[in-house]
């Protein structure tokens, strides 16, 4: 079974003794791979000797490939495990911590411990009823259809839609060597719009740390952690097929309700600073692999053709900044605690009575919404 999800895995993953192996099968974007098996050693510097042997398959593209359709009914096969970084309602893909917790190097995003310390020095440069009254994206829109989408609700001389969109060009930002693109000086807008890339976005973190009310465009995919987050607590949504009158509207209740938007900006942040701070980053990578090890009912070995890894040869063969950012998220000293205790898993009552009250908050604010734009037009009418 393990085999089967080598037909998109970039490189198997192989933990035996409280040493890691790795052997690579096709090159991946970037350094995704390096700086994801880099998190994996870390992980073992961080709980030493605590991790059982097991092996596994790794896909560090965008987009999950295991479609739980190819895998119902008795006659079909189990789907094979195969690790990644998000997944979908229709996917079975294993969701993964995505690898800028330890650093992007190709845009300089230093690792999360780094990023969130600076995040949360900018948010106190300009208080939150003092930002700027708009909300604000800066990004790349070219990697998805939604992006492009996305500009039409800029402002323009026909249409303020309550919106100040940028495009993010990161080829030029390489050459001026970064100097606007510093995640800490963007928390300048009372909101801030999440939206999707090809796949779920990795700016997702950032852009939630910022105290800002975000304006979260209903995704695709989930990440390891926003699935713990509630509408009109930790953000605000906003339709994917209506944009532009979604967050004008959003930004028009969050000028006319301050506290409460301010609210949301404020425990957004909170649950990005609380529940997703590496210690617990690395917990969530802990208790995932010790259940997936449980479920092997094979005895992991060192398959031809793999190399160890370790800090040492992994840190001595890069350079500049990618070897600056192992260096910033090098684990130095094993934790003094233990792994935090898991929760028992959700029973099916519960986890509906979640679901429904995701959406019902959700047709809460649509309402809203519509409600708004039909006494406007009330109101023009002669």
């Amino acid at each position: 079974m393990l085999e089967k999800a080598r037909r998109t895995a970039h490189f198997r993953v192989v933990i035996l003794d409280g040493r890691v192996y790795v052997k690579k099968y096709r090159k991946s974007i970037q350094t995704r791979d390096v700086f994801t098996l880099w998190g994996i050693v870390q992980l073992l510097r961080w709980y030493p000797g605590r991790l059982p042997d097991l092996e596994l398959m790794f896909d560090p593209d965008d987009r999950p490939t295991v479609r739980s359709k190819d895998f119902q009914g008795q006659q079909h096969p189990a789907p094979p495990p195969l690790f990644r970084y998000c997944s979908d309602d229709a996917s079975l893909d294993i969701v993964f911590p995505d690898w800028s917790f330890w650093g992007w190097a190709e845009v300089n995003i230093k690792p999360w411990d780094k990023s969130l310390v600076a995040i949360e020095e900018g948010n106190k440069m300009t208080q939150w009823k003092d930002r700027v009254a708009y909300a604000y994206w800066r990004g790349n829109p070219n990697v998805a259809p939604t992006r492009r989408d996305l500009l039409r609700c800029n402002v323009s001389a026909q249409e303020d839609w309550n919106t100040r969109l940028y495009i993010q060009d990161w080829d030029r930002e390489s050459r001026e060597g970064f100097k606007n693109s510093n995640l800490e000086n963007q928390c300048t807008h009372r909101y801030k719009i999440y939206i999707e890339g090809w796949a779920w976005s990795v700016s997702e973190k950032y852009i939630m740390a910022c105290d800002s009310m975000t304006l979260y465009v209903r995704p695709m995919f989930y990440d390891f952690y926003v699935r713990g987050m509630m509408p009109l607590q930790h953000y605000w949504p906003i339709r994917d097929t209506s944009k532009c009158t979604s967050l004008k509207f959003a930004v028009h209740w969050g000028n006319t309700h301050l506290d409460q938007a301010s609210k949301i900006g404020e425990e957004g942040s909170r649950f990005i600073r609380e529940e997703v701070k590496m210690e617990y980053v690395y917990d969530y990578m802990f208790h995932l692999m010790n259940e997936y090890a449980k479920l092997l009912k094979f005895k992991p070995e060192i398959p031809w053709g793999a190399t160890e890894i370790t800090p040492d040869i992994m840190g001595c063969s890069a350079t500049g900044r990618w070897r600056d950012f192992m260096e910033e998220s090098m684990v130095m000293f094993p934790s003094e605690e233990s792994p935090c205790e898991m929760p028992s898993p959700f029973n099916p009552h519960d986890l509906k009575e979640i679901l429904e009250r995701k959406t019902n908050l959700t047709r809460q604010v649509e309402w809203w919404e519509d409600q708004y734009f039909h006494d406007l037009a009330n109101i023009k009418k002669p």
